[in-house]
């Protein structure tokens, strides 16, 4: 027992590590080196940026800089919910989303279902790789597509389709709100069916096909081997696929609601959501404190909403929750 010790009775010996610490750093510690890079690209592309969101309560002036401009609070987010438009632009962006949602879940496993059913693999590669092509095109390329359909002079709807079901009178789709509402779930749907059809098949692949022999042995049909059996058992990646979409419930694709509406005005009423009325107003009025308001009110918005879904999840089957 050294000096210190008999001075002060109550302070304890430092500990040498012990052997069953040496054993888990020994076993796991290669694991935390691998993630090392990982969570370094992680905190300095996604955590380390988020000190910007101080400007979301400055007025940025750019001759003082952004630590030097002067705070302003909630001014920035009352702009947002002050507008008249708030209410259009909140309900556009959540009910576009609920439906882009639904659509997700139940197409992408319906097409699933069917490539997993094909009893040719290599023609169900085909269909899959052609379904995912429209993932990997830009908005600006479908945009040019959607163009080539509802162009009001040479697109195919005014003349070659609406022609054929008795419809002579040509409409003028970039000033007519009244289709957009059906349009651009269709158009988002299909560009990215694709993708959420390869994940859940990529669940169903999984599935061990005991389970389907023994349905088979007691009589069940294909029907009854979906809903009880494939479904059931894919229900975790349904799960955290809808989770991640509600997460960014408040926020549109930009590309999607600003190009491929071409930013035409006569369709704000149906097309205007949160992200293009930030981007139309930061381009009028280059209010940067605005502008981070808006995308923080968005993320804010999209974690609690997480937790929320979570906790509902958690309380129905614990088993099925994130965390």
């Amino acid at each position: 027992m050294n000096q210190t010790t008999q001075l002060n009775p109550g302070l304890k010996k430092p500990q040498a590590p012990t052997k069953q610490n040496i054993g888990y750093w020994r076993q796991y510690g290669v694991f935390y080196i691998m993630m090392a890079p990982a969570l370094l690209v992680l905190l300095l592309n996604n955590y380390l940026p988020m000190v910007g969101s101080i400007i979301a309560f400055k007025n940025v002036n750019y001759s003082t800089g952004i630590w030097d401009s002067p705070w302003v609070g909630w001014q920035n987010f009352n702009y947002l919910f002050s507008t008249t438009d708030s209410w259009n632009i909140t309900r556009n962006t959540i009910l576009y989303n609920v439906v882009f949602i639904i659509l997700n879940l139940i197409v992408g496993v319906a097409f699933a279902l069917m490539f997993n059913a094909m009893r040719s693999r290599r023609a169900a590669k085909i269909h899959q790789t052609i379904m995912f092509l429209p993932y990997f095109l830009s908005w600006v390329v479908i945009t040019y597509l959607v163009f080539g359909f509802l162009s009001p002079e040479i697109g195919l709807m005014n003349k070659t389709i609406l022609p054929m079901f008795g419809v002579t009178e040509e409409i003028d789709w970039y000033s007519d709100p009244t289709w957009w509402p059906l349009i651009l779930p269709l158009v988002n749907t299909w560009k990215g069916i694709g993708y959420y059809a390869v994940l859940y098949l990529a669940a169903i692949i999984g599935i061990d096909q005991e389970y389907y022999e023994a349905a088979t042995l007691d009589g069940a049909s294909k029907w009854r081997q979906v809903f009880s059996i494939t479904i059931p058992l894919i229900r975790p990646v349904i799960i955290v696929l809808t989770m991640l979409q509600i997460g960014r419930i408040f926020y549109a694709d930009f590309g999607l609601f600003y190009q491929v509406t071409r930013n035409a005005g006569a369709l704000y009423d149906t097309t205007l959501v949160i992200d293009t009325y930030v981007f139309q107003t930061l381009r009028v009025t280059g209010d940067f404190g605005m502008a981070a308001a808006a995308g923080l009110y968005q993320a804010v918005v999209g974690f609690v909403l997480i937790f929320v879904s979570n906790l509902i999840i958690r309380r129905i089957s614990k088993e099925d929750a994130l965390f």
